[in-house]
């Protein structure tokens, strides 16, 4: 009798589910529908009856960034020329002068010249301000201008630049550059190895099991691992460096989203290369992304002393969704949560200040969580170093370089 009643009762609920569920669909899709309909027509009547000629596409690139403005900081859209940078990012290859270069607005600074390629070749040092590429003058070039230094490996490239006051000019042939992963490796002492980890392209993981297998045939019986101002990357890479360290079939991080089909679970696939050798982290506020999933992973497993500054707090995960005429949207779509629960998110972009400034969770508020080995481990944005090293103090010309870079 009770399972007849229990059945009966649970027909309308699912039903009730079902209508509230679909509704809920329903009008969500005839606000989104009826919105694009209120803005394409304002579009249109503003290109077509604006007193001077408009640039159609400048106003709805400037319409589709201020939108996103008001969400968080990773959510972008990409034309056509970001979607092959970020390629190239990802996938760690390049052609061009071989240096890493910021863009100013009359000027592109060389920030690193990679050693032994085109720029470094050519003479090129860091603080060089490259005002002219080939004919075209930096300052009046209105697209991203550090396009112009790209091109088929082999062809030559003029550039025009500055030091120290004075102007130069240098013809770069630009080539194939691959961007390591791993930029260094090295003994430290008789028995201490050391890795700089850089970036989490497709490369990390191999790169640094190459880097731990070359060391420990040098002697290194401990190791350090360098994750500061790693920005972070691929989330595969993240965990197949985890794994190096941690057996097959552990939690490294979850994903939560609103969407079901976002929320993942993420455990190493693999035997671990070596489960034993003393591991410390490196990390600062400049560690984020997949570098504090790796560094927070390690610390709730403890398998690593991490050492440093709290790192950056990016907890945030985005996927890329493609568009039409080859253009593409990155979206955030879900958390990131070490194993032992803590969410890696730092700023609240949802609640701001007074000032638009999203706003950090204060200290009070933090929550505690465990270790495997039952350690208090806390949440409140990024991962909080185990051994915690005082910042030196920046001087207004090293703040001013970070900054920029």
């Amino acid at each position: 009798m009770k399972k007849i009643l229990h059945k009966k009762l649970l027909v309308p609920v699912i039903a009730l589910t079902l209508f509230i569920s679909t509704t809920a669909f329903k009008t969500d899709f005839f606000e989104i529908a009826k919105q694009i309909e209120i803005f394409t027509t304002l579009f249109k009547e503003l290109n077509m009856n604006y007193v001077d000629d408009t640039n159609p596409g400048d106003l709805m690139d400037t319409a589709i960034k201020s939108m996103l403005d008001d969400l968080d900081p990773y959510t972008q859209f990409y034309n056509e020329q970001d979607v092959e940078a970020s390629r190239i990012n990802n996938a760690g290859d390049y052609t061009g002068i071989g240096a890493r270069v910021l863009t100013l607005k009359d000027k592109l600074v060389i920030v690193e010249p990679y050693k032994n390629y085109a720029a470094d070749k050519a003479g090129l040092k860091a603080g060089d301000e490259i005002i002219k590429v080939d004919n075209v003058t930096v300052a009046d070039f209105k697209d991203d201008v550090a396009n112009l230094l790209q091109g088929a490996a082999g062809t030559e490239v003029t550039i025009t630049y500055k030091r120290q006051g004075k102007t130069n000019s240098a013809k770069i042939i630009r080539e194939s550059l691959e961007i390591k992963a791993v930029p260094h490796y090295s003994m430290i002492d008789d028995k201490t190895g050391y890795i700089v980890l850089k970036k989490f392209n497709d490369k990390a993981s191999a790169e640094t099991l190459g880097a731990l297998r070359a060391l420990k045939n040098q002697g290194a019986t401990q190791l350090i691992l360098d994750l500061r101002g790693n920005p972070g990357g691929l989330l595969n890479e993240a965990v197949n460096v985890t794994n190096i360290f941690v057996p097959k079939n552990q939690l490294v991080v979850t994903t939560k989203s609103k969407v079901k089909k976002y929320n993942k679970t993420y455990y190493t696939k693999r035997d671990a290369i070596d489960t034993q050798i003393p591991l410390v982290v490196l990390i600062d506020g400049r560690s984020a992304s997949a570098s504090e999933i790796v560094s927070g992973a390690l610390q709730d497993m403890d398998r690593a002393v991490v050492l440093g500054a709290r790192s950056f707090g990016k907890g945030l995960v985005q996927r890329p969704k493609p568009l039409t005429y080859g253009t593409q949207m990155k979206i955030t779509i879900s958390r990131y949560y070490t194993p032992s629960g803590r969410c890696i998110q730092a700023l609240d972009y949802w609640n701001r200040d007074e000032n638009g400034k999203a706003k950090r969770v204060k200290k009070e508020n933090y929550n505690e969580f465990k270790t495997r080995n039952g350690r208090p481990v806390f949440d409140g944005g990024g991962v909080q170093p185990d051994v915690e090293i005082e910042l030196s103090k920046e001087t207004p010309i090293t703040k001013a370089i970070l900054t920029k870079t």
